[in-house]
């Protein structure tokens, strides 16, 4: 579960300030909305865990072998333009955007919006925090997300200029133009 603490009565975060206070406490993790909301994300649990390193492991193996970008994990905060500080389950941005970032924007948090997120819902997240997140990447130049819902069953895929696709799992998700080759079985 993650807890949402509106500071706006008080403050406002820059993002210059909250990269501090996220260097000041680095067993917290921390995320911030588009709205300035401090967001606290909770640890997740072994399930949990355990899923979201099987993600990261194959779209990692793919990337491997096609040599095409980063993938990062759930601990990398982006910086993303439309002013939200955020960090995906998983991540993948082309070697080509990557490269684009000078050595102090990739030691910090990217200024960039991943190419490519995987959002996976443990069983403490309310679904509407998650849906919200994904919209704030598509607002800041996603190319492909999926919201894996296993709870209820359904993964939400996040296009650009497109309506919200929900199919069913279980499924074949494709990565598309943006992952070419890349495909995963979500079976539950």
């Amino acid at each position: 579960m993650t807890t949402v603490l509106n500071l706006d009565p008080i403050v406002r975060l820059t993002r210059e300030q909250f990269y501090q206070l996220c260097l000041a406490n680095p067993d917290v993790a921390l995320e911030r909305s588009a709205v300035g909301e401090l967001v606290i994300v909770t640890p997740v649990g072994g399930e949990s865990g355990s899923q979201e390193a099987r993600l990261i492991t194959k779209v990692g193996i793919w990337n491997e072998q096609t040599q095409l970008g980063v993938v990062f994990s759930s601990q990398t905060v982006f910086s993303l333009p439309q002013g939200g500080d955020r960090a995906p389950d998983v991540a993948w941005v082309s070697q080509e955007r990557w490269e684009t970032l000078t050595p102090e924007e990739r030691r910090g948090f990217p200024p960039l919006c991943p190419d490519f997120v995987i959002e996976l819902r443990s069983p403490s997240d309310r679904l509407q925090p998650l849906q919200t997140k994904m919209q704030e990447y598509l607002n800041s130049g996603l190319s492909l997300g999926w919201l894996i819902n296993l709870r209820d069953k359904q993964v939400e895929i996040y296009r650009p200029d497109q309506s919200v696709e929900v199919v069913s799992i279980p499924t074949t998700l494709s990565g598309e133009t943006v992952l070419p080759g890349f495909e995963l079985i979500v079976d539950g």
